[in-house]
């Protein structure tokens, strides 16, 4: 498979996020999902401490084992896992990239990600602690999340000369969600930096199980009351005619939303979770269809 740069990592142009583990399927079922994406040639695993709870991480590095070397690993820190575990003070990231390490199995973070802006703590006592642990080998690279350009242009402002600097950056983006496109994305592009899109699937708008007069399946995620103002008329018109011409291009609409992110270069991975081996394949296929500029300029003329 395709691999990409962030930093000095190649990652595969599809990965696969690790937030149902320990939460929304079992752990046979994520370790399942584990070895299936190892054996198509996925290599890149985004989790986070919070995520299950912090099992998480703990299934991760269980499923990888003696496989870990064919793997590079994101993981993230921030967000409160309770009163005591969060934000990003430098005693802090210290602790988190430690129990993370303890939980995963592993002496070492390929990227280490800043789950959120802490508003308590200067940015820049936050990359002193996360440059240390890179020093000391603990990790790779790193990262931040939910980031505006403010903010990511302040934590390349306070990085220390010599000092390592975030290399990528994970925020909400997809067909459906495009605020990306008017700041960070240009930003990246013009520092270099990774642009990690998460919910590239739009909370599974795009995967072709939510149709027009057609019921919400059970147990899915947009049954939910919060995010089922995304199953509204317009939206649902839009993915009938995404289908549409996605077929007509002899693809599917999972195709279509995995290969209209990998058609822009800033973009490195497409992350998507995944909850059996059959999905980790059929996102695997995903990325095979090469959009050309055309195709995107149609693809926008559905979605405005």
């Amino acid at each position: 498979m395709e691999t990409r740069a962030i930093g000095s990592l190649q990652v595969t142009v599809v990965g696969i996020g690790c937030n149902n583990f320990g939460r929304r399927i079992t752990d046979d079922a994520s370790r399942e999902v584990v070895k299936a994406a190892l054996d198509v040639g996925i290599n890149f695993f985004d989790t986070a401490d919070v995520y299950g709870s912090t099992r998480s991480e703990e299934l991760l590095g269980e499923a990888l084992g003696t496989r870990r070397k064919e793997a590079i690993i994101a993981t993230k820190f921030g967000h409160a896992i309770d009163d005591h575990r969060k934000g990003a003070s430098p005693a802090y990231v210290r602790q988190a990239a430690d129990d993370s390490l303890r939980r995963l199995k592993t002496d070492y973070i390929d990227l280490y990600q800043l789950h959120r802006p802490d508003t308590e703590t200067p940015i820049a006592d936050t990359l002193g602690a996360l440059n240390d642990l890179v020093k000391a080998g603990k990790v790779l690279e790193i990262g931040c999340s939910n980031f505006s350009v403010d903010q990511l242009r302040e934590a390349e402002a306070a990085v220390q000369s010599g000092a390592v600097r975030f290399v990528s950056v994970q925020n909400d983006y997809s067909l459906f969600q495009r605020e990306a496109e008017a700041d960070v994305l240009p930003e990246c592009a013009r520092t270099h930096i990774g642009f990690l899109p998460y919910f590239p699937l739009a909370n599974g708008l795009l995967t072709g199980k939510y149709r027009k007069g057609q019921p919400v399946p059970e147990g899915t995620r947009l049954k939910s009351a919060e995010k089922s103002k995304l199953l509204s008329e317009e939206n649902l018109n839009k993915v009938e005619a995404l289908i549409q011409y996605a077929e007509s291009k002899g693809h599917t609409l999972l195709e279509l939303a995995f290969s209209w992110l990998a058609a822009n270069p800033v973009i490195p991975s497409v992350i998507a979770g995944a909850t059996s081996p059959q999905q980790v394949q059929a996102n695997a296929k995903a990325i095979n269809w090469r959009m050309t500029e055309t195709e995107c300029a149609e693809i926008d003329a559905i979605m405005h």
